[in-house]
């Protein structure tokens, strides 16, 4: 018996000349038009989408990352409805300007989602909350310094 790929990765030509990434996970237990939310979600949030930016056909996504175009339809009205995108009658699907506020608090909202997952792993391996800090710090300075030395 023969299995579907477990893990698609996507890259759509972007107006800037770079592309965007978009991958789902089949194993992942995370239904595919919410992984495709939080994916678009994060590329506005990073700034790799901006306002006025158009997100790709509902059947082009479809059929490039294999799924039913239901999926990507709902995943699109998610989005319309959390005021991140914007149908455009005939011409498509587009980041709003009120996308813009949001990124900062969507930032902070997958930072979140990772330090969470640092502390609990942390936890996990008996480090203490000074010593996980110090080496935080210790990383921001290397990175600080590196970015700086280019």
């Amino acid at each position: 018996m023969t299995t579907g790929p477990l893990f698609f990765c996507q890259r759509f030509p972007h107006a800037k000349g770079n592309t965007l990434e978009i991958h789902i996970s089949t194993s992942e237990g995370v239904p595919i038009y919410l992984q495709i939310v939080r994916q678009v979600r994060f590329l506005v949030a990073s700034g790799r989408l901006e306002a006025g930016d158009e997100l790709p056909p509902i059947r082009v996504l479809a059929e490039r990352l294999t799924v039913n175009p239901n999926t990507v339809a709902r995943a699109y009205r998610e989005l319309e409805r959390a005021g991140l995108v914007e149908k455009r009658r005939t011409s498509g699907t587009y980041v709003t300007d009120g996308g813009s506020p949001l990124a900062h608090a969507e930032r902070l909202r997958i930072l979140t989602e990772r330090v969470d997952a640092l502390l609990a792993e942390s936890h996990q391996m008996q480090i203490g909350l000074e010593e996980l800090l110090s080496l935080v710090r210790h990383r921001d300075a290397e990175l600080t310094s590196s970015r700086m030395g280019r």
